[in-house]
């Protein structure tokens, strides 16, 4: 394994190994059609039958209700993706497995029919459950004798991840609103499919870097090479023994497992088919609630008593990552609207059509906007074909034809729009300002991370809710002469512009924070479980975003579309706030950790 590693540092782009960006390409396709597939999903099931793009015209509760479900499954499945690369495959046949079986899914979904269009959604959640966790394990396992290196690499392949989505959205978008959406999900597919080749086609490069582990053999190398090897074996079996996983555990784990995952699947057929898994009342409480609460109960006092059982310092800190993950539940629910109720504010409630001066400024700035990013990330390209094409040709070959494809599309979407009499932008182009605005801004947060301004883990996390409530607030505004009831309006494109900026400033103070916070703060021996509360905790969120996303005809109706996003707006920044007031409590229960 050793070998393996310093083998790949002999060949290095930008002071990384290539193999870092072998997996920096594969992410970012992966991502492409991810974010590409996913932002056409409301607009596509929402859609009029009599149009000139016809969807399935469903209401937009029923719409948001299924992708909930979806969105919430893919924070699900990775937990057992990881898992399964743990103890069976190892990480690198793992990803190959997600992107074959996501590859199909795309497929599947570009048939349009029902069948295939709910069968791609389960085959993309399973493909996600064995790629996202397992591809970010490969890059840990690559630098585990380069330790100071690994935030540069993991900075590289955020990179890729948001690269990804936003070339995704701008073209999955761009030709399934303006040519039909099976163009749109057909896209994500090809790439999907050229990522998964660019990555099987060059995966000697690795060696033996993320085949399956073995156990003992990780345990030590993961430690000081002094170290007595047998002295750190013994330490790792006792601790491992201290606090196990009693059968009364195991029981409350698979029952509130069951409970929560039968909430997932009724509530879309529910909402949609008017049937239930769950048919009986209780009291008057429909079976779904009584099965979400009965599961909720059950999974907090698995929490509650696997916590009980450590020592006062580890109890403690593990009681303020449970509290950070309660605010991670509160931002995801909020934030997530930005591919549910945002993108029908774009499409249905802003003026995106352009003319004079500010259609030449559009177009110039969004010409800028894709082809800069092009040209940097095609000269990486130049690099690596350089170092790898004798080794690798066959991979770098694809990349080649991927990155083509890419500027064919990019260029003639630049070429439409400046020449269209009438410009008018895509509702889904509004999706990429996230990806844009954390390319552009992650720099300025890492500076103020690192100064003496640094704020403690509750203060940011209060920062970020602050700021997601104020992008809220600043929609609210905008939609306030939009009248009760009202299906259209032509809102300034700046409210949501304005909205996305604020959102992405909240995003950056929290999100890449949490699982930060998660390794400092957990012991070894809990990662794994805990690893799996926050993935749960976001999945919690994403489904609560799109069930709250849902009630936007029935708010809107009954009072006005400005107070639905006023309610997104006051929420957060009282939550906010309450995290803020909390911040001495916080730090007391970190014991020092920041």
């Amino acid at each position: 394994m050793k070998t393996d590693i310093e083998n790949l540092f002999k060949d290095t782009v930008l002071g990384h190994p290539v193999g870092l960006f072998i997996l920096f390409f594969t992410e970012m396709w992966e991502r492409f059609s991810f974010y590409g597939m996913r932002i056409l999903l409301i607009l596509f099931l929402t859609a009029p039958l009599m149009s000139d793009n016809p969807g399935w015209d469903w209401p937009r509760e029923h719409a948001l209700s299924l992708i909930g479900t979806y969105a919430s499954l893919l924070y699900l499945t990775p937990i057992i993706g990881g898992w399964i690369a743990d103890k069976f495959t190892g990480y690198r046949i793992a990803v190959v497995i997600g992107c074959i079986v996501m590859t199909l899914g795309h497929a599947a979904m570009a048939l349009e029919t029902t069948a295939s269009f709910y069968l791609g959604l389960a085959l993309l959640v399973i493909g996600t459950g064995f790629f996202k966790p397992n591809i970010t394990s490969i890059i840990s396992e690559m630098y585990k004798t380069r330790e100071s290196k690994k935030d540069g690499a993991y900075t590289i392949f955020y990179m890729g991840v948001n690269a990804g989505a936003f070339f995704g959205m701008m073209l999955c978008g761009y030709l399934a609103e303006n040519y039909g959406w099976a163009y749109g999900f057909g896209l994500a597919g090809i790439f999907m499919f050229l990522g998964m080749l660019q990555f099987i086609l060059a995966h000697k490069i690795f060696g033996k870097v993320g085949a399956r582990p073995s156990k003992k053999k990780d345990i030590v190398l993961n430690v000081d090479e002094d170290a007595d090897k047998e002295e750190v074996e013994e330490e790792v079996e006792a601790a491992i023994k201290l606090n196990p996983f009693t059968t009364f555990d195991y029981v409350l784990i698979v029952l509130s497992s069951i409970g929560g995952l039968l909430y997932l699947f009724n509530d879309p057929l529910d909402t949609i088919y008017s049937s239930s898994l769950v048919p009986f009342e209780v009291g008057g409480m429909s079976g779904t609630n009584v099965v979400v609460l009965a599961a909720l109960a059950m999974f907090l006092v698995l929490l509650i008593t696997r916590i009980a059982r450590y020592l006062p310092i580890v109890r403690d800190r593990l009681i303020a990552v449970t509290i950070f993950a309660l605010f991670t539940v509160f931002f995801f629910a909020f934030f997530e609207q930005s591919l549910g109720s945002m993108t029908l504010f774009a499409s249905d409630y802003t003026d995106r059509n352009l003319e004079g001066n500010a259609a030449i400024i559009f177009k110039i700035v969004d010409g800028l906007l894709t082809t800069i990013p092009l040209i940097i990330i095609t000269y990486v390209i130049v690099l690596i074909f350089k170092k790898t094409f004798t080794k690798i040709g066959a991979s770098n070959i694809v990349l080649a034809i991927a990155f083509i494809l890419v500027w064919a599309l990019v260029l003639y979407r630049i070429y439409d729009k400046a020449f269209s009499e009438e410009l008018k932008v895509d509702a889904t182009w509004f999706g990429i300002l996230n990806s844009f605005f954390i390319i552009t801004l992650a720099p300025v947060f890492s500076k103020w991370w690192e100064s003496k301004y640094n704020p403690s883990a509750a203060m940011k996390y209060g920062i970020g809710l602050v700021l997601l409530g104020l992008g809220f607030a600043i929609l609210s505004y905008g939609a306030s002469d939009i009248p009760p009831g009202a299906r259209t309006a032509s809102v300034s494109m700046i409210f949501l512009i304005l909205a996305y900026l604020f959102h992405t400033m909240g995003e950056l103070c929290l999100s890449p924070l949490g699982l930060s916070y998660l390794s400092k703060l957990v012991p070894a021996r809990m990662i794994g479980f805990m690893f799996g509360v926050w993935y749960l905790a976001i999945a919690v969120g994403q489904k609560a975003a799109n069930t709250m996303g849902g009630m936007i005809d029935k708010i809107s109706e009954e009072y006005s579309l400005g107070t639905f996003f006023l309610i997104f707006a006051v929420v957060p920044i009282i939550v906010g706030f309450i995290a803020m007031l909390l911040n001495p409590v916080l730090k007391k229960l970190m014991h020092g950790i920041r």
